[in-house]
C-alpha cells in the first residue's frame, strides 16, 4: 500500500515526516528579534511574525483541530525565549470563554502551555477564566481590540468544597498563540495583579507585525 507524505501546513505542498512545514515555508519564517517588546503594559515575546507559514500554524490549532501543532509552537518558544523569561514562573494559559471551550474542545493556548512545560519543567496554573459573550478578537476593529477583550477575565474559583479563591502563582508567564494589541494579556495581567501576582511576562507563538 502507497502512503501520501506528509502535507506542509503553510502551502499543502509535500513535507518530510513529522515536519509541519516544507523547507520552504520553514524558511518563510519571520524570525523575530531576541528581545521582549511591550505591549499595554505588559512584557511579551514571540518567536516569530504572525504572517505566512506562521499565520497557517495557528489557523491550524485553532480552527482545524490541529492539536499536535501546538507542541511545535512550543518548541519554537523553548528554544529561542530569553533564558531569563522562563525562569522560575508559572505558566498561565489565556483563557477561552466557555461556551468556545465547549465547541472547540480544547483551549488552544492550554495545549501550547502544556507542551512548553514539558519542554522546560516548568508549572501551568490554568486560573484564569472568561465571562461574558462569546466574542471573537477576528473580525474587531483595532479600537476595540485596545480595549480589551469582550466581556471580562478573572481568577477561578477553586471546586473544592468550602475554598473560595486559590491564590495565584506569585511569577507568572502568560502563554497564548498568537498577539495583536496585548489587550486581552494586559486584561489577563490585570485580573492576576488584583489577586496577588507580583511579576508578569507573556510568550506567545506569533505577534503581528507593526506593533
Amino acid at each position: 500500500m502507497l502512503l501520501a507524505p506528509p502535507l506542509c501546513w503553510g502551502c499543502e505542498g509535500p513535507a518530510r515526516l513529522g515536519e509541519l512545514l516544507c523547507l520552504r515555508c520553514r524558511g518563510r519564517l519571520h524570525r523575530l528579534a531576541p528581545d521582549p517588546i511591550w505591549l499595554c503594559g505588559v512584557r511579551v515575546w514571540a518567536p516569530v511574525a504572525y504572517s505566512g507559514p506562521a499565520r497557517a500554524l495557528v489557523s491550524a490549532l485553532k480552527f482545524r483541530g490541529a492539536v499536535g501543532v501546538a507542541s511545535a509552537m512550543a518548541a519554537q518558544i523553548a528554544a529561542n525565549a530569553p533564558p531569563w523569561l522562563l525562569a522560575g514562573v508559572t505558566l498561565v494559559p489565556v483563557p477561552l470563554h466557555p461556551r468556545r471551550l465547549r465547541s472547540r474542545g480544547y483551549n488552544q493556548a492550554a495545549a501550547i502551555a502544556a507542551a512548553l512545560a514539558d519542554r522546560t519543567g516548568r508549572p501551568v496554573a490554568d486560573c484564569l477564566a472568561r465571562r461574558g459573550p462569546p466574542v471573537t478578537q477576528v473580525g474587531r476593529h483595532r479600537a476595540e481590540r485596545r480595549a480589551g477583550p469582550a466581556g471580562s477575565i478573572e481568577i477561578r474559583a477553586d471546586r473544592s468544597p468550602g475554598h473560595g479563591l486559590a491564590p495565584p502563582p506569585a511569577r507568572v508567564l502568560l502563554v497564548d498563540d498568537v498577539v495583536t494589541t496585548g489587550a486581552t494579556l494586559a486584561a489577563c495581567q490585570n485580573a492576576l495583579r488584583e489577586a496577588g501576582t507580583s511579576e508578569f511576562g507573556a510568550v506567545v507563538f506569533a505577534r503581528t507585525l507593526g506593533r
